[in-house]
């Protein structure tokens, strides 16, 4: 058991700790360094009294040596005021509640797909607690999230899944009243959603700097956890610049503070009160907080804004290599002092990386002279970009440093392909690579959703909603892998399918 103290400093020691001594623990309490067990005092020798005469360099050396260098000074940490925070930014932040349909299969709902009860990645957003819905068909659902507000004229913040599939969104003021929302749009691939309320002279949050907060910083959430709104909570900054499972794009912000279901969508302030994250998801084994919270940087949360309120869509740039972090080991083995970079393990035909001359065995150690350090770096970096943009790589290659320059693909490239006709040669497969949520809901690492069924792959068997996963015991990741695999043409081949939860091997004849 944990035993705490209660501290009553004097107005000595007060004074003591505002010249810089510092307090640490001791057996009956609290001692002063230095100040409680004082050392008998050195002294050299009496002068020679001969003139020009010194003191010998021995004890000079031994005087020297009995005091210690004093240590460097950390600036204080100074306690937030988390009651001014509340007070002045609380009013910027709304609850919001949703209804709708859920489309058959859908992720968002008030229980976890089947499979995934012991995963601890997934959404905040769960609908009502309590409701269970059937997960055939499409079902009526009513949920809960937040948001704040960025613009006196109603522009709201929250996240994507908070949204998801909602025909009806009410936001709710700290002060009772209610607006009907209209969704302006959604970027499933960063969980960031815009919502436009008709309303003037509203408060709004002051808006802060993600890249200058640090690890140890305070921070505080916002929110309306499992309904309970204007719940406020603290806790420091554990991390940044988190790469997630199926969330490649988010360079997140991890922290302590408590967040729960209902707080999708709300802020995390820094200390002096600026939003610097939109709180997204937790990592948890429970369903509940952990002490792992993960929040959006608010510099990509207002990119992403911007795309949305001036073109209603979000474009995402694509550079089509798959990409590791370096062991000790693998650096070592290419030449490299430490394991910063990015490893690219292939290279997609056709790809902006493949037009630049990226091979497999590259290590990506800077995009446009920022350093590198993990795979997630570059994933953020692309995927935050626009197509067309063009980026200097310096990357590492058979133990020398060379540049190259890449103008980036666009993202959703494949999806279009594939919802315009059937991709996969003969196989009669309409394919597209899964979304971020979709891979959380399937509990799958990787695969493409089969869209439609035509020909030989429907005569065999293959239904829309299978995802493939490997062709003839290869894994597959792109419609260009697919093609590839089919491009000599084969009598027949064996389709790795995921279905329900279960993975079956369907084979189809071409011919």
């Amino acid at each position: 058991m944990t035993q705490t103290t209660k501290l009553t400093l004097t107005a000595a020691a007060a004074a003591l700790l505002g010249a810089g001594v510092t307090l640490t623990t001791a057996a009956n309490g609290w001692a002063l360094p230095g100040l409680t067990k004082p050392q008998a005092p050195v002294t050299a020798p009496a002068a020679d009294n001969t003139a020009g005469s010194a003191a010998p360099a021995a004890t000079v050396a031994l005087a020297a040596a009995a005091t210690p260098a004093p240590a460097a000074a950390l600036p204080p940490a100074l306690v937030p005021n988390y009651r001014a925070i509340v007070q002045s930014q609380g009013p910027a932040v709304v609850g919001i509640t949703v209804a709708g349909l859920h489309k058959a299969g859908s992720e968002e709902r008030a229980e976890l797909p089947q499979g995934m009860e012991n995963d601890p990645f997934f959404r905040f957003f769960r609908g009502v607690p309590g409701l269970r819905m059937p997960q055939q068909g499409a079902q009526p659902f009513r949920g809960q999230g937040s948001g704040f507000i960025i613009s006196p004229d109603g522009l709201v913040l929250t996240n994507a899944h908070v949204v998801r599939d909602a025909k009806q969104v009410t936001v709710k003021l700290s002060d009772r009243r209610e607006f009907a929302a209209q969704v302006v749009g959604s970027d499933p691939a960063t969980d960031i959603a815009v919502l436009k309320l008709d309303a003037k002279n509203l408060p709004t949050v002051q808006l802060g700097n993600a890249k200058q907060v640090q690890v140890g910083d305070y921070v505080l959430a916002i929110g309306a956890p499992y309904g309970f709104e204007q719940t406020a909570t603290q806790g420091i900054v554990s991390a940044k610049g988190r790469s997630l499972p199926g969330d490649s794009v988010v360079p997140f912000i991890q922290t302590d503070a408590a967040v729960n279901p209902g707080n999708s969508g709300g802020p995390l302030f820094d200390a002096s009160g600026r939003v610097v994250g939109v709180n997204a998801q937790i990592y948890s084994q429970s369903g509940g907080f952990q002490g792992l919270a993960f929040s959006i940087p608010i510099d990509v949360a207002l990119k992403i804004k911007d795309q949305i309120v001036a073109t209603g869509k979000v474009e995402h740039a694509r550079l089509g290599v798959t990409l590791q972090d370096l062991s000790a080991p693998l650096a070592t083995s290419f030449g490299l002092e430490a394991p910063d970079g990015a490893l690219v393990s292939s290279v997609m035909p056709g790809s902006a990386a493949a037009k630049a001359g990226l091979k497999p065995g590259d290590v990506i150690t800077a995009i446009d002279g920022e350093p590198v350090r993990i795979a997630g770096d570059v994933s953020s970096r692309v995927g935050l970009a626009q197509p067309g943009d063009k980026l200097k790589l310096s990357l590492w290659r058979d133990k020398k440093g060379l540049t190259e320059t890449v103008a980036l693909g666009r993202a959703d490239k494949e999806t279009q392909e594939a919802s315009a006709a059937p991709q996969g040669g003969q196989l009669g497969l309409a394919l597209r690579p899964l979304q971020p949520q979709e891979l959380r809901g399937s509990g799958l690492d990787g695969g493409l959703l089969i869209e439609r069924v035509t020909g030989p792959a429907q005569l065999a068997g293959v239904q829309p909603g299978d995802v493939l996963l490997a062709l003839n015991g290869k894994p597959v990741q792109s419609v260009d892998e697919v093609r590839a695999a089919m491009k000599d043409k084969p009598a027949s081949v064996a389709l790795l399918v995921s279905r329900n939860g279960q993975q079956i091997f369907v084979p189809v004849r071409m011919g």
